[in-house]
C-alpha cells in the first residue's frame, strides 16, 4: 500500500513539475517580475532582482541586462554570454521567475484612476513592485513599504524617473535630515513607473 501510494504521488507531481517548467519556458518576462538568478561557480554573484519598468535588471560583473519581453532561456543565455569573459570556461547560469509582478486592475492605460505602481529596490523593507494612491508622495511611498532597513544610507535616497525624452532622471534625498526637521524640501508626488533606491550604508555613514 505505501509503494502504491509513492508511485501515485510520483505520477501527479512528474505532470505539474512539467508544467511548470512549460511555463517557464513560454513566459514572457515583464516589469515587476522577480528573477533568481545563480552562478554556480561563483556565490557571490547569486541574487534576486526585480525588472525595472524599463524592463531590465542588474546583474554583478555584467550591468543592465535587458530581460522584458524575452523568455528565462533567453535571458540565462544572455548572461552566460556576459560572464563568459570572467570565467576560464562558460559559467554554469540558471535563471527562474521567483515571483510574479502583481496583477493590475482592468481599464487599461498606465496605472489605474485610483492608483499608480512605483518599485522599491535595496535596503527597504519590502522591496519589489507596489501600488500606491495618486498623489501619494515619496516620503508616504516609503513608509507604506516599511520603511528603510536600519543598513539603509537615508543620506542618500534616489528617485529614478523616465523622462519625457526617454532618459532617465535621478533626484536624491537627505531623508535622515527632514526627518530630524533640518530640511524642509518636499518631497515629490510619485508617478507611474517611478523607482525609489535606498543604497546600502557606507561604513562611518
Amino acid at each position: 500500500m505505501k509503494r502504491f501510494l509513492l508511485l501515485l504521488t510520483s505520477l501527479l507531481i512528474v505532470p505539474l513539475a512539467a508544467t511548470q517548467v512549460l511555463a517557464q519556458d513560454t513566459y514572457r518576462i515583464k516589469s515587476g517580475d522577480v528573477l533568481r538568478i545563480e552562478v554556480l561557480e561563483d556565490s557571490s554573484l547569486n541574487r534576486e532582482s526585480l525588472v525595472l519598468p524599463d524592463g531590465r535588471v542588474s546583474v554583478p560583473m555584467v550591468g543592465s541586462v535587458r530581460v522584458g519581453g524575452r523568455s528565462v532561456d533567453e535571458v540565462r543565455a544572455d548572461i552566460i554570454a556576459q560572464l563568459r569573459p570572467n570565467f576560464a570556461s562558460d559559467p554554469t547560469v540558471f535563471v527562474s521567475l521567483a515571483q510574479l509582478a502583481p496583477p493590475r486592475p482592468s481599464g487599461g492605460g498606465s496605472g489605474t484612476v485610483s492608483g499608480v505602481t512605483v518599485y522599491m529596490l535595496g535596503e527597504v523593507a519590502t522591496p519589489g513592485a507596489m501600488e500606491v494612491k495618486r498623489g501619494t508622495t515619496f516620503l508616504q511611498a516609503l513608509a507604506q513599504g516599511g520603511g528603510v532597513t536600519r543598513f539603509g544610507a537615508t543620506k542618500r535616497l534616489q528617485l529614478r524617473r523616465a523622462g519625457a525624452n526617454g532618459q532617465q532622471q535621478i533626484y536624491t534625498y537627505n531623508v535622515k535630515d527632514i526627518i530630524d526637521g533640518k530640511s524642509s524640501i518636499r518631497t515629490p508626488v510619485l508617478q507611474e513607473g517611478d523607482v525609489i533606491i535606498v543604497p546600502q550604508r557606507r561604513l562611518f555613514e
